[in-house]
């Protein structure tokens, strides 16, 4: 059983002998607060009791002040904040008495009146009805010490919510930062679409996937890594420009800037490149920063991030170049050489990289990402770490793909896709050796995805946005687990509730 406060309890047996109802059900709220609020604007008391408009709203009590037979409160919704006032002589004695004093904060209230000004001038709702809504029956946060600790912020995010003003808009931003993307791509004839979270083969991406079983099928199953597969088999299919925001999967670890399920924009364009989705990026996320936060000057952390076009665009090898002090990055052994100089205890390290590609992204996670702090994209990819990328005609050691890197931090990977069922093959076959060999990251043989490519794809680009780290940047938040709703945590040691000081 729960453990209820009996304090608590006392209290509802109180509101039910006296005939209250401390859940009910079926009032009718017409207006938001910030309908009230926009009502009343900056008119003087004359003009509000000559309006005579009546307001019906709910909200959760937050301050209550009690006067004698009068009283003020402080009511907050989804849209505002906003005062109400108390007499007994507009509620009647039994009103006043067995929900006005009754009320504790928490508490839900249903209120009806009309728009007044106090002496000092705050705009208030007169209530001439009052009624409790839905009785909270559990301690809030101390109105000193604030509710502050991640933790328990994280965990229980209905108080967080109500409670801290920062939290509710940063979530009521990343609401409206979505519509946005889901707004560029409607406008430009792009289709919705929705693909399985559980696949047989986890595609897409390299990540090791979570494994569930099908009980019915008796089959294992695959929560997915990415949608890009399914997507490009659309494309086969005949859409041509599909796009999908849904959650991604990857049993992998969790920090400042990962989390187990994390939410993804993917979208395929046939008859484009990559270069055209940069384009479309820097579009979309400078579209972003002008329709929803009012500025391509964002606040992150000690610096500000200039978001305004053009974006830089830099090859890999010269990012391992400028920032690892290699002179011709496409050189073995000097990769190798100068690594050893940057890491001397690296020396007997059995993993060292022994190809180009993966000594490019060992350079980069440990030399090149945290520097490029303005928008970049990182182009020129080799083929090697990029097995579903299309090889450059002219330069086939690379690929025609990018990643977008902002803050350090990367945001986007984006390329011109592979269409030679082939090659495709081929690069299956490489990573699926890769895998048996111990890469759990390594990506499967999908057969069906050659057969689908078989029939044609039309040249086609493709990317993915990281939703939860691009809502960070513009934000200002230094950990995932801020813009996400519910992040995964640990279970709760011992019981199920945390106590939070009254």
């Amino acid at each position: 059983m729960y453990p209820f406060d009996p304090k608590r309890l006392e209290k509802l047996e109180t509101l039910r002998e006296l005939g209250v109802a401390p859940w009910p059900n079926g009032f009718v709220v017409e207006h938001k607060l910030s309908d009230a609020i926009e009502a009343g604007g900056d008119k003087p008391n004359e003009e509000l009791e000559a309006l005579g408009a009546e307001f019906t709203i709910a909200g959760r009590l937050r301050f209550k002040n009690e006067m004698g037979k009068a009283g003020f409160a402080r009511v907050q919704d989804q849209s505002g904040r906003m005062q109400l006032f108390v007499r007994k002589n507009d509620l009647g004695e039994e009103v006043f008495d067995n929900v006005w004093k009754k009320l504790d904060l928490g508490d839900w209230v249903w209120a009806r009146g009309t728009l007044m000004r106090t002496r000092k001038g705050e705009l208030s709702l007169r209530c001439s009805e009052l009624k409790l809504y839905s009785k909270c029956i559990e301690s809030l946060p101390d109105k000193h010490k604030g509710f502050s600790d991640p933790d328990l912020r994280q965990r229980m995010r209905y108080v967080d919510l109500f409670v801290n003003d920062d939290v509710r808009r940063t979530f009521m931003l990343r609401s409206a930062i979505v519509k946005q993307i889901r707004r560029y791509f409607d406008d430009r004839d792009f289709m919705e679409v929705e693909t399985p979270m559980l696949q047989t083969i986890p595609g897409g991406a390299n990540a090791r996937p979570f494994v569930t079983h099908h009980n019915a099928l008796d089959l294992d199953l695959f929560m997915r890594v990415a949608p890009e597969l399914y997507l490009k088999r659309l494309v086969v299919g005949g859409f041509e420009r599909v796009y999908e925001i849904n959650k991604n999967f990857r049993n992998e670890g969790v920090s400042l800037k990962h989390n187990p399920e994390f939410t993804m924009l993917e979208y395929y364009q046939a008859h484009a490149t990559y270069t055209d989705l940069m384009d479309h990026t820097e579009d979309l996320v400078v579209g972003i920063c002008e329709q929803v936060l009012g500025t391509t000057d964002v606040p992150h952390g000690d610096e500000t991030l200039d978001f305004k076009k053009p974006w830089r665009r830099a090859p890999f090898a010269d990012l391992v170049s400028e920032y690892g002090g290699v002179s011709d990055p496409w050189d073995l052994d000097e990769l190798r050489s100068r690594w050893l100089e940057l890491h001397p205890a690296d020396e007997k390290n059995p993993k060292l990289p022994n190809s180009v590609g993966k000594w490019f992204e060992w350079f980069f996670d440990a030399h090149v990402e945290d520097q490029l702090r303005a928008p970049t994209f990182v182009t020129e990819y080799p083929t090697e770490i990029s097995p579903l990328s299309r090889r450059n005609e002219a330069r086939p050691e690379v690929v025609d793909r990018f990643e977008l890197v902002i803050a350090g931090w990367e945001i986007a990977n984006g390329f011109s896709e592979l269409n030679d069922p082939i090659d495709q093959a081929g690069r299956f076959q490489a990573q699926a050796d890769a895998k048996a060999s111990g890469d759990d990251e390594a990506m499967f043989f999908d057969s069906d995805y050659i057969r689908a490519l078989s029939y044609g794809m039309p040249p086609t680009a493709g990317e993915g946005i990281g939703i939860d780290r691009l809502i960070m940047l513009l934000t200002d938040q230094k950990s995932i687990r801020e813009v996400i709703l519910f992040p995964t945590r640990r279970p709760e040691q011992g019981s199920q509730t945390t106590e939070v000081d009254e």
